[in-house]
């Protein structure tokens, strides 16, 4: 028996309206990610984009668990000595919300050009409001 793969245009891409407001950051990337990927789909190939766009509203409403909105920090480098940056999670999410939600999503998908090309579905604002409409994106339950 062959595997079948899926053609360009039989991928059928999907909108997706998730509120984040009040939801624990890890649940709400790896749900994202997963949406992204395609993987709730029957037709899911590991090297293809089959995967749905995703509208994340109310960013700057996710929480952490514990202790971790006070010890969490961002990290990055410019590449020259002793440059480094450690940004707390709390700034980043009163400076930057839709950040916060892009990194975590960013890190549970491919490290590669079709994990870049995934990213590219991914749509976050930190309020209530989006230009999105015209889409009909579905709303996407996601608990915790």
């Amino acid at each position: 028996m062959t595997t079948l793969t899926p053609k360009k245009n039989e991928i059928e891409r999907q909108w997706w309206l998730v509120d984040a407001e009040g939801k624990r950051l890890g649940r709400l990337a790896t749900e994202v990610a997963r949406i992204l990927r395609g993987k709730h789909k029957p037709i899911f190939t590991p090297h293809l984009d089959t995967g749905d766009h995703v509208v994340v509203l109310n960013a700057s409403k996710v929480v952490l668990s514990g202790n971790k909105a006070d010890q969490k920090t961002y990290f990055r480098h410019s590449g020259y000595m002793g440059n480094e940056k450690h940004i707390p999670f709390k700034w980043m999410l009163e400076k930057h919300p839709e950040r916060v939600i892009e990194l975590a999503v960013k890190g549970m998908l491919p490290k590669n050009s079709l994990g870049r090309q995934m990213k590219q579905k991914l749509k976050v604002y930190p309020g209530a409001e989006h230009p999105h409409q015209g889409q009909n994106p579905q709303p996407l339950k996601i608990e915790g």
